[in-house]
């Protein structure tokens, strides 16, 4: 901060004085927030409390026009960089943190958000794009590093800002109408016990998704086929088949699929668990066939590509290939998804 901006006041002189920024307190693993706040009036009593936090002095401020204090430039970048459905914080310490106010998945411009931070004294820190976010989540926070900045440092970021528009947005997600078609032979006959709806339809469900009808038939493509038909035919966005998804000569989902008519966009992706994946499009109606892991993972390709389409993203090839950069699984003993690398 140049001298001609201020003026250093002693401390013992200090009373009076109406402080100019936040002053941290830290109490050693235990606290660390604001002791005293911007536009306190210091007053003899708090003397000694200041001296306990390390300050000899304190600062009176006289800006120009062309320069910033850190509190104004934080919501300055906040109002730059957020897209829909985020929100800011009024400054504390000089730092804005950014939430989220709906349930959906985090977009990022990383390109603009690199360019952003190679501004001398300019930060902004955020989690990973494609976060699956709930509301309230913080997934941002901006700062200066100094207490003043160049009004034209700002403008610049703006000017940034708007030329890769949104740097962050949030991709609500739909509550869409979901079928299920459960293959093989061994549960349409009860040999086994049917696990979808605790495997898969809940998850649906927990997304806020209207579950409409599961059909449960055997590895016929046939069967398969009409089961399609059935649940497009009630109104189904999107259709979920589990079995018949490997390598068998038997495993016919893949065929029953294609025979109702749909196009099948991608078969196999660099995901683990998932690898054995199945993406289609019956108009527009997506269908997921989805890999035997879904009975076991607790978070497959299945939960990363269920929110993107609940998020409304267009699925490519290009994208599918992107996804193996973060898409090995760590299988943690305690697993925390979505609050982890994978997928991101």
């Amino acid at each position: 901060m140049s001298d001609k901006y201020y003026r250093k006041i002693k401390i013992e002189d200090a009373v009076g004085t109406v402080l100019v920024h936040d002053m941290t307190r830290i109490i050693p693993g235990k606290s660390k927030g604001v002791g005293f706040k911007k536009g306190h009036i210091v007053c003899k009593e708090d003397l000694p409390e200041l001296l306990k936090i390390g300050k000899q002095h304190v600062y009176a401020l006289d800006l120009p026009d062309n320069q910033l204090h850190e509190d104004d430039a934080a919501l300055r970048i906040a109002k730059a960089i957020c897209g829909e459905h985020l929100e800011w914080s009024e400054p504390r310490e000089g730092k804005s943190a950014i939430s989220v106010t709906c349930n959906g998945l985090l977009k990022i411009n990383t390109t603009g958000l690199k360019k952003i931070n190679r501004i001398s004294d300019i930060i902004i820190a955020t989690i990973k794009t494609e976060s699956i976010c709930q509301t309230g989540k913080n997934v941002a926070a901006t700062r200066i590093i100094p207490l003043i900045i160049p009004d034209k440092r700002i403008k610049k970021l703006e000017e940034i800002a708007s030329k890769y528009q949104p740097i962050l947005e949030v991709k609500p997600f739909k509550k869409m109408r979901v079928g299920g078609i459960v293959t093989g032979y061994e549960i349409y006959n009860g040999l086994i016990k049917d696990e979808f709806d605790k495997y898969v339809g809940q998850k649906v469900i927990d997304y806020g998704c209207d579950f409409v009808k599961k059909i449960v038939v055997p590895d016929e493509p046939d069967k398969i086929s009409n089961a399609v038909k059935e649940l497009k035919d009630l109104g189904c966005e999107l259709i979920l088949t589990t079995g018949g998804m490997s390598v068998d000569p038997d495993d016919v989902t893949r065929q029953g699929i294609r025979k109702s008519g749909a196009k099948i966009l991608f078969y196999g992706t660099p995901v683990l668990p998932g690898a054995m994946f199945l993406y289609a499009n019956l108009g527009n109606i997506t269908i997921m066939g989805l890999p035997a892991c879904v009975f076991f993972h607790k978070a497959t390709m299945f939960d990363l590509m269920l929110t993107r389409v609940l998020a409304g993203e267009k699925i490519t090839k290009n994208k599918i290939a992107d996804m193996g950069h973060g898409g090995l699984c760590m299988n943690c003993k305690r697993c925390v998804f979505p609050d982890c690398p994978f997928g991101k």
